[in-house]
């Protein structure tokens, strides 16, 4: 695959195994994958076909064991820890556990995304995570701690602080899955804005057949390994 100087993501030859000896299992297969800025991909298949680990991959949170990896310019395959550290400040993740810190508001752990852009105020930022909150709905709930938040409200902060630090990539696994169809909707139509006005990447896992209309292009991984799908396959390749 011809490298591009835009793409977001740039994925060449990519393998990934788990387990040592015996229990040693393939879960990527020599995946190629292009994302361009400003374009949003949605990712779609069987549970445990490789999904979350390639979004872990992308989002130098795992080593990069096979292959080419380059993410926002920068190539993984062999960077250490601090280079995939200073990497992940211009990536936000949307992952299914929220990650929410416990002991903050929902205001503050929004604002902790808004605390990576330079240059802003603390009265800056926290105008900032409050916009966001409404954004997603939760304007009434800036105070409130993660154990007064239902599951879907939890997502929905975990979305905010995604945003709110302004990323160039944003990945996200199942972000619409604990939430109603009409939140789910506004929030995509959030990620959508996002990577049409700032030009970032957007690459999201979803089993999710009421979004698959904000994507530019669809991929299906199945077994390790990817094929493409144009825009009218959209509803006939998602798993339910």
């Amino acid at each position: 695959m011809a490298g591009s100087h835009n793409a977001a993501i740039q994925l060449n030859g990519l393998s990934h195994w788990y387990g040592v000896g015996s229990t040693r299992r393939q879960v990527l297969q020599g995946v190629d994958l292009q994302v361009e800025a400003g374009e949003v991909v949605l990712l779609t298949g069987p549970s445990g076909c490789g999904k979350t680990t390639l979004l872990t991959l992308v989002g130098a949170l795992r080593q990069v064991q096979q292959g080419s990896v380059a993410v926002l310019g920068q190539q993984l395959t062999g960077a250490g820890r601090r280079e995939r550290q200073r990497l992940r400040r211009s990536i936000g993740m949307i992952f299914q556990g929220h990650n929410l810190l416990r002991c903050l508001s929902a205001e503050q752990n929004v604002q902790m995304g808004a605390d990576l852009l330079h240059g802003l105020s603390y009265r800056q930022r926290r105008d900032q995570a409050r916009d966001w909150l409404r954004a997603v709905g939760l304007g009434d709930e800036l105070h409130k701690l993660p154990h007064d938040l239902s599951g879907g409200q939890k997502q929905r902060v975990a979305i905010a602080r995604a945003l709110a630090a302004r990323p160039r990539l944003l990945l996200a696994d199942e972000p619409t899955a604990a939430l109603d169809s009409r939140t789910g909707r506004e929030v995509v139509e959030l990620l959508q804005s996002l990577a049409k006005e700032q030009g970032c990447a957007v690459l999201m896992v979803t089993h999710d057949p009421r979004i698959l209309d904000i994507a530019d292009r669809l991929v299906r991984m199945e077994d390790g390994r990817l094929s493409s799908a144009g825009p009218g396959t959209l509803s006939a390749q998602v798993d339910g």
